[in-house]
């Protein structure tokens, strides 16, 4: 169950405690974040919405080990990651955290094989089993049939179905998504969205996404506001 008022289960998967980030904008403060909390539980799918400068992309920056908080704490799977030096973050975020990106972040110059291998060239594994684990990935989004075909030989939805194969190929604790279907049109976001929905509802992937789309939204399991750095609890989804 997720939570927003700090007093959910300390057991969560992910904790945010008391979470501040302001910005100096010259001699001036901004504040994106003010006093958030937040208990995701472990296998939950969880979006994000508020309009522009929310601070929803903020959020999942922190979360991911991407920017650090100006006050607060964040816990994930136990690891409290709020003050971590840059290689030690860099490590956490490699091992437990799968990112996908609204313009999918592709290497034009690799194949869809070749990108999604990416993430485990900082693991111990070998040839073989890198290439099993890539050959599973790209199947379960159901693109086995392009692992030789090059970003500019697939359509804008079958790039964001190699990306989020590339997220979840290192079997990462969670998953964190600003936008994925912001650059699709409406059958290949439905297509992303059910691929995301089966990541969480058949494999137990916990999911926090961040999204403008009302349908994308719909499809978590619990739906949160950002509103002036702060964060409110809405209606959950399907």
């Amino acid at each position: 169950m997720v939570r927003v008022d700090g007093k959910g289960n300390t057991g969560a998967l992910v904790q945010v405690r008391s979470l501040d980030k302001t910005y100096q904008r010259g001699s001036q403060e901004v504040h994106v974040l003010r006093g958030l909390n937040l208990d995701v539980e472990r296998g939950e799918f969880v979006a994000f919405m508020g309009p522009s400068g929310s601070g929803k992309t903020t959020l999942l920056n922190l979360l991911g080990g991407l920017d650090l908080p100006s006050r607060g704490s964040i816990t994930v799977d136990g690891d409290e990651i709020t003050h971590l030096s840059g290689p030690k973050l860099a490590a956490w975020r490699a091992r437990h955290v799968g990112f996908v990106f609204q313009m999918y972040n592709l290497l034009p110059v690799l194949t869809a094989f070749q990108n999604v291998e990416l993430p485990l060239l900082l693991t111990r594994l070998g040839k073989a089993d890198r290439r099993r684990h890539v050959e599973i990935a790209l199947d379960l989004v159901g693109l086995s049939d392009r692992l030789d075909h090059y970003p500019r030989q697939l359509s804008g939805g079958q790039e964001q179905r190699v990306s989020i194969a590339r997220a979840v190929v290192a079997d990462p604790t969670f998953l964190l998504c600003d936008e994925p279907t912001g650059d699709l049109d409406r059958k290949s976001a439905g297509e992303v969205m059910a691929l995301l929905e089966r990541l969480s509802a058949e494999f137990g992937k916990t999911i926090l996404m961040v999204t403008h789309d009302p349908r994308a939204a719909e499809r978590a399991g619990t739906v949160l506001h950002l509103e002036k750095g702060e964060l409110v609890e809405g209606q959950g989804g399907s």
